[in-house]
């Protein structure tokens, strides 16, 4: 099959390395002349999308960030997700909002292999899965009973385009993505607006106002009270999310106990570790309203903070809620890109009382959490940078493990 790919983001790169991953001919094409990272082993043009060679392909993966614009008219008839159609047999949850979205995802996808279903997880590239042409070719592929995907809420249109929905799960709203929504308001309308004639469950601080309006059949839920081995209050109103999903899907109440009891957290998420005697808690918290998620429920004597986009100054917010529980000591590390200068300018209006540490190279945080657990009691590693984050966890896990 001839495939073009518009657009080459995280999402349009994981769709050509799906693609050719399946021997499928690729064009490629992005409006900007230069990219992060260049696939190879495709036709590619940068600075322009060729109309002959879209036209001539058998299918169309467009970007999310394009549903609006006129490619998208043009061409929605050949779209991958209308083309196939192996993804629209499947029962479909959607899971959406700020946090939470994979570790809910995940415990629901969990709990249904336990009862045995056939489940295809995944979601939008940015959030850590394959995308969601990855999720087109698996189901034309396999058969499933049920797909549970991951929906980052600036991708809620295109969702709304390629996904039979027949369950939506909003686990939050908080401060995410301002660039894009531009206020907490829009983002919101945007929610609404997804929602509207959907079955939907949300949780207790959202089930208001147009929220609570816009779906056909509005469920909520509460903190999970049952065993779980993922910590925290946060943690407790994903399971909550997850167990009220499952009871809409017909799961028996059994199966959906013991499989989030022998649930594991996932890579990337928080985690907890004991060093020396401290308590060490790492994991991704990318916005203010993850970050607040965690200080509220302990503070602590180190903090690590990892550095946002370049692009994204609105993720510099997290440093208010840092500055609301200081730590004796911060430290500051590049997370998604080396942007410490920009962080360390934000500090200085902030005063936060803290002795500030920058440092160049985020593999040597595993051994200064270790020196730093000798001396104090509560270390947190957070913020921006998911896969730097995963790989202290990693090597924070040796080191416990060796205790």
């Amino acid at each position: 099959m001839r495939v073009a790919v518009l657009g080459l983001g995280a999402e349009g790169l994981r769709a050509v390395e799906s693609l050719k991953r399946r021997g499928h001919s690729v064009y490629a094409s992005d409006i900007r002349r230069e990219i992060p990272a260049k696939p190879e082993g495709v036709d590619l043009d940068l600075g322009f999308h060729d109309t002959e060679k879209i036209g001539a392909a058998d299918a169309v993966v467009i970007s999310p960030s394009m549903i609006k614009t006129e490619f998208m008219e043009r061409f929605r008839d050949k779209l991958l997700c209308r083309v196939l159609e192996g993804h629209r047999k499947p029962k479909t949850i959607v899971v959406t909002g700020t946090n939470g979205k994979t570790t809910t995802a995940t415990m629901m996808a969990h709990v249904l292999e336990c009862a045995g279903e056939r489940v295809l997880l995944g979601g939008n590239a940015g959030g850590g899965f394959e995308g969601y042409t990855e999720l087109f070719l698996r189901a034309s592929e396999e058969e499933f009973d049920y797909l549970v995907v991951e929906v980052c809420d600036m991708t809620l249109e295109f969702a709304s385009e390629c996904f039979d929905i027949d369950l939506v799960v909003l686990t939050n709203l908080g401060e995410d993505h301002m660039d894009f929504h531009g206020s907490m308001e829009n983002y919101r309308r945007m929610v609404a607006e997804f929602l509207k004639g959907r079955d939907a469950l949300v949780g207790p601080a959202e089930s208001d106002g147009e929220l609570r309006e816009a779906p056909r059949l509005l469920r909520t839920y509460s903190e999970y009270t049952g065993p779980l081995r993922v910590e925290g209050g946060f943690n407790r109103l994903n399971a909550g999310a997850a167990s009220e999903a499952l009871r809409y899907l017909g799961v028996p109440e059994d199966i959906i106990r013991e499989g989030l009891a022998g649930f594991e957290p996932v890579r990337g998420r928080i985690r907890s570790f004991i060093i020396n005697g401290a308590y060490v808690v790492a994991g991704k918290t990318d916005n203010p309203h993850a970050l607040r998620a965690v200080l509220s429920e302990s503070e602590f004597d180190v903090m690590f903070i990892g550095t946002p986009r370049r692009s994204e100054e609105w993720r510099l917010r997290i440093l208010d809620e840092v500055a609301e529980s200081p730590p004796e000591v911060l430290v500051i590390f590049p997370g998604l890109e080396d942007t410490v200068d920009m962080v360390m300018e934000y500090l200085e209006g902030l005063e936060i009382p803290s002795e500030v540490i920058t440092v160049d190279d985020p593999d040597e945080i595993p051994g200064m959490v270790l020196e730093f657990s000798r001396k104090y009691r509560r270390i947190f590693v957070g913020g921006n940078g998911q896969d730097r984050i995963i790989r202290v966890q990693e090597k924070l896990e040796e080191i416990s493990s060796c205790e």
